[in-house]
């Protein structure tokens, strides 16, 4: 492994063994990143798949002939790979979790939403027509009471009929008609919003992550510049080769003295600004993750509501409507003659009238097409909570991810890696002569 990446970091192969040896590492590597280009660009960011090929074969050649012919160019793209657990790296799977919630969970609270509103459908539906029928019943109470009303003991106190006209709604599809219109029209409206939302979040998605990936190029770049430019820059590390020139110049003392300025860059140690930096970063991703628990909490009350609601829809009894009617009616005769001669009036008893009806509202039916609730998928509960570990994680490997960095840029350019080591030993040894 050391010898391959011998050959992977020098500027020139010495001979054509090398030369082969480093053209097939860079052979497997564009493979390899081709194939998870693919895997991106189909899968997450939803490009068809023809066009997902095509761009990955025409980014894996370039890749390879990049690799292959540019040493600086295997410097900068050896360094994106620890740049991914940087703060561009969250930048990428904050796409990620935005594309999956989008994808995933906002479909099925949108889903639930239309069950929601199908059960009220169906019991406005079934309470109208109930409603409507019950007139057939107030219909008979009204000729049956009519009925009584003229059977009179004596033809002569008969009353005029009395009997009740209801007119019965016929053109009851009308109704229904106009619910169903009603309904499909908020479904056509619910679909639309569904279907701008995703195209709109997929463009943002594709756009954002076009934008991260050109930046951590941008960004490994950048670092690659400022090594070879800025002999300060990022140099405040024990290595190895210090360790040798503090040795061979007699001046051990001068590391044993900076310990608490100087760090080694493989060991577990933080300065009080790489820990403040991860506080601040994990406090962010407290943010993102609080965030999207409320868009997961969002789909599973809307799951409970629907669920609730079909639920108790199904065991909607029939409400009984109970109508009666007590009626008891006399006349009295010649009431003026008794009251001269003051005695009581007598009455002439018509018949007594006491029935009951019953009727019985009905809220629900199994003729109404109800969508089944859909519960909340539990893989897409996985993925996000594994994305937000490593989220999580990359939070803290942040620092070592630049510390691989800089050793990524001392292994490809070595001579410029000892004038910086030279830089920093001069720079302890006039602040030891300071001090």
């Amino acid at each position: 492994v050391a010898d391959l990446w011998w050959i992977y970091s020098k500027p020139v192969p010495a001979d054509g063994r090398e030369l082969w040896a480093l053209f097939l590492q860079c052979s497997c590597i564009t493979a390899v990143i081709g194939g998870l280009f693919y895997n991106w660009m189909f899968a997450s960011l939803e490009y068809s798949w023809h066009l997902s090929i095509a761009m990955a074969i025409s980014f894996s050649l370039l890749l390879l002939l990049a690799l292959f012919l540019v040493h600086p160019a295997r410097c900068v793209f050896s360094m994106i790979m620890p740049t991914l657990g940087t703060k561009q790296g969250r930048k990428l799977l904050f796409s990620t979790c935005i594309m999956i919630a989008v994808v995933n969970i906002t479909p099925n609270i949108i889903s639930n939403i239309k069950t929601i509103l199908q059960v009220i459908q169906c019991i406005c539906k079934n309470s109208s027509d109930s409603l409507l029928n019950s007139t057939a019943l107030l219909e008979k109470v009204s000729w049956e009471f009519g009925d009584a009303v003229q059977e009179a003991t004596h033809s002569i106190y008969k009353p005029m009929n009395g009997h009740f006209r209801f007119s019965l709604f016929q053109n009851s599809s009308l109704i229904y008609q106009k619910m169903h219109l009603a309904g499909e029209k908020i479904s056509r409206e619910f679909l639309s919003v569904e279907v701008l939302v995703k195209d709109s979040v997929r463009v943002a998605n594709r756009l954002a992550a076009g934008f991260f990936m050109l930046y951590l190029c941008f960004e490994s770049t950048w670092y690659l510049k400022n090594y070879l430019t800025d002999l300060r820059f990022d140099n405040f590390y024990i290595t190895k080769q210090l360790e040798r020139l503090a040795v061979d110049r007699r001046a051990a003392h001068l590391l044993v003295g900076s310990s608490k300025k100087l760090i080694r860059p493989t060991g577990l140690k933080l300065s009080r600004e790489e820990v403040v930096l991860c506080l601040m970063q994990a406090m962010l991703v407290t943010v993102a993750l609080l965030l999207m628990l409320v868009v997961v909490a969002m789909d599973h009350f809307a799951f409970s509501v629907a669920d609730t609601a079909v639920r108790k829809a199904a065991q909607f009894s029939a409400v009984p409507v109970t109508l009666s009617i007590k009626y008891k009616a006399e006349i009295g005769i010649m009431p003026f003659l008794f009251k001269l001669f003051w005695r009581p009036s007598e009455a002439l008893l018509l018949r007594d009238f006491n029935r009951t009806y019953h009727h019985q509202l009905i809220f629900s039916s199994a003729r109404c097409r109800i969508s089944p609730p859909t519960p909340p998928n539990p893989s897409v509960l996985l993925v996000v909570g594994l994305l937000f570990c490593i989220l999580y994680g990359t939070v803290f490997l942040e620092t070592f991810a630049r510390r691989l960095c800089r050793g990524i840029a001392a292994s490809f350019f070595q001579s410029w890696e000892e004038k910086r080591v030279l830089h920093l030993f001069r720079t302890l040894s006039r602040r030891h002569s300071k001090e």
